[in-house]
């Protein structure tokens, strides 16, 4: 029995089942009965829900999204937290299409999903480029705009290599790559800005990645959108390299971009301020 915006009562459940990783049995992800949106966590509030947050600003009601792991499995929860968890159709490899992604163990679940698609007939809509844009992590980004999720010899346990990574990102019309600028970086949040407290130990803008998951030399010829988010800027792909186009509140330029990339990343001469609005603990204002 399935009714929309009601839990149901007539399943029994084993609480001994699984469904997925460390999750156990829960018939919203099967589609048996659909959770009130009020039932989800909403990201907690912090540097990466920021990040999330303007990544999110990318998209327009109507809209279908592609999303991966990390910060960008956030971004519904965005939506959710703005009252509209329904204006954006998502799209996961795994199969699911609309509802709500789920994130951690279970990433890869939705809940109160439209419909369960199989993996190989999502694929085949993936490569045909048919949604309006993905969002995406990153380990490295490179001079060229070129990204590597796939093989970090420094952290090997966080790679298993690229997935279906490089089918979602051929065809794509617009991909927003979502990371931290720097790894292991000191940082404070208030709502005045983002504050570099110590630097990090190794920078993740680098001369030359280590492994060419995403093509930005391709990006370019195919004419892709493509911007790369953190908690310092928003940097686009352009024919001279990363530039950095928005600065986050309370970053200092010179040296939390500029400097602390090597000078690999440049910062654009009319480059704007992002909205304080991203800093709140409260939404922050984002309609369809």
């Amino acid at each position: 029995m399935r009714v929309p915006g009601h839990l149901v009562d007539l399943i029994v459940i084993d609480p001994d089942q699984r469904q997925t990783t460390e999750t156990p049995y829960d018939p919203a992800i099967s589609g048996q009965i659909m959770r009130p949106w009020s039932s989800f966590a909403l990201a907690e509030h912090g540097i990466e829900k920021v990040i999330a947050r303007r990544a999110a600003m990318e998209l327009k009601g109507g809209m279908t999204a592609n999303l991966g792991f990390g910060i960008s499995a956030l971004v519904p929860r965005i939506l959710l937290e703005e009252g509209h968890p329904e204006a954006v159709t998502w799209a996961i490899e795994q199969g699911a299409v609309g509802g709500m992604p789920l994130t951690g163990f279970a990433f890869g679940c939705a809940s109160n999903a439209d419909a369960y698609v199989p993996s190989p007939q999502q694929f085949i809509y993936f490569q045909g480029g048919g949604f309006d844009m993905s969002f995406l992590s990153f380990l490295e980004v490179d001079i060229e705009g070129n990204v590597n999720v796939s093989k970090l010899a420094k952290k090997p346990y966080l790679t298993a290599g690229c997935g279906g990574f490089v089918d979602i990102t051929a065809h794509a019309r617009k991909i927003v790559f979502s990371g931290w600028f720097e790894a292991g970086a000191g940082t404070a949040l208030d709502e005045t800005g983002i504050r570099v407290t110590a630097p990090g130990r190794f920078t993740k803008m680098v001369d030359r990645v280590e492994h060419v998951t995403f093509s930005g030399n391709r990006a370019r010829a195919q004419g892709q959108d493509v911007l790369y988010v953190t908690e310092r800027c928003v940097m686009r792909l352009s024919d001279s390299g990363l530039v950095a186009t928005e600065i986050m509140p309370g970053i200092e330029p010179a040296r939390d971009i500029v400097a602390a990339s090597q000078g690999r990343v440049k910062v654009a001469e009319n480059a704007v301020t992002m909205p304080l609005s991203l800093l709140s603990t409260g939404p922050m204002g984002w309609q369809p």
